[in-house]
């Protein structure tokens, strides 16, 4: 069997990271030998599309996991070009280049291409009512990229992992410097373990090579349960042996630029069903976050 050669773009995000960490390790199974190709911005600038074209159509990839994106969700408010750009317009770039190829490609979305106002879990099947610049440049990338009909789209949410800047690390770091913290515990969700995303992305690639099993379409993927921010937060103090008194507070209390989501519960059926996929729940992962940093 040939070589599989797969691009993953936005190498050097959390995702990007994992996948790479997963790489390096010699645990990237796919059940053939695999080649991955991990780009960021200083090796593949996606904005530059003559680039861009000439990079993909030199290299013909299998598959390309675009986790390239524009994810901060405040600054987008006042940088929508940039935000629109990066989330939808690249996508289009991609597209255009290996729809020649057949490369199959798996986007990354997010749990912000809703409103946040339901009250059960969000199936692939509702409606999207993005409320900020970033969902809504979100939204049209995975419609630009669901025109390919060689792709999956992932939706996640609360995305944390030892690697880049986010909630988790954020809340160890202070569990050692601050005697209290206040966090939101109006905001429903779940979080995602990076890794993990990556162990279910690897394992898609692994059953579409070897059970010819890829089904294109949207997809819902976190870890199992259902927390708030507090809820996430207070798990990440107990885990930090720290006394940093955990205060809930109203999101009204705790103002910022864009309006976030109250209930952002994604439902992973079709993702388990399809890719006989076991997922763990949050406070699992959470304890193997826990041995990486």
């Amino acid at each position: 069997m040939s070589t599989l050669n797969i691009l993953v773009t936005g190498a050097n995000g959390q995702l990007g990271s994992e996948l790479k960490y997963i790489y390096n390790s010699g645990n990237f199974k796919t059940g053939t030998s695999v080649n991955v190709v991990f780009t960021d911005i200083d090796t593949l600038d996606i904005t530059n599309t003559i680039f861009l074209k000439k990079f993909l159509q030199d290299h013909s990839f299998d598959y390309i996991i675009n986790c390239a994106a524009y994810t901060q969700v405040d600054k987008a408010e006042t940088d929508s070009e940039n935000a629109f750009i990066i989330n939808s317009k690249c996508v289009k770039s991609i597209i255009d280049s290996i729809k020649a190829y057949n490369t199959r490609f798996i986007h990354i979305s997010t749990d912000y291409v809703f409103d946040g106002e339901n009250y059960i879990p969000y199936t692939e099947e509702n409606q999207t009512n993005p409320q900020s610049v970033y969902g809504k440049s979100k939204e049209e990338g995975e419609k630009i990229a669901l025109t390919y009909n060689n792709t999956i789209v992932i939706r996640t949410s609360w995305l944390y992992s030892s690697f880049g800047n986010n909630f988790a690390k954020t809340i160890h770091k202070y569990c050692k410097e601050k005697n209290e913290l206040n966090v939101v515990f109006d905001q429903v969700g779940t979080p995602t373990y990076a890794r993990d995303l990556a162990n279910a992305i690897i394992q898609i690639i692994d059953q579409s090579v070897n059970h010819k099993n890829f089904v294109p379409g949207i997809y819902h993927y976190s870890n199992e349960g259902v927390c708030s921010w507090y809820d996430f937060a207070r798990a990440i103090a107990i885990k930090s042996y720290s006394n940093c008194k955990i205060n809930p507070i109203e999101s009204k209390d705790y103002p910022t630029p864009v309006k976030r989501p109250f209930y952002s519960v994604l439902n992973k059926s079709k993702i388990k069903s399809i890719y006989n996929l076991n997922i763990p729940h949050w406070e699992d992962s959470l304890n193997e976050f826990f041995k990486c940093i």
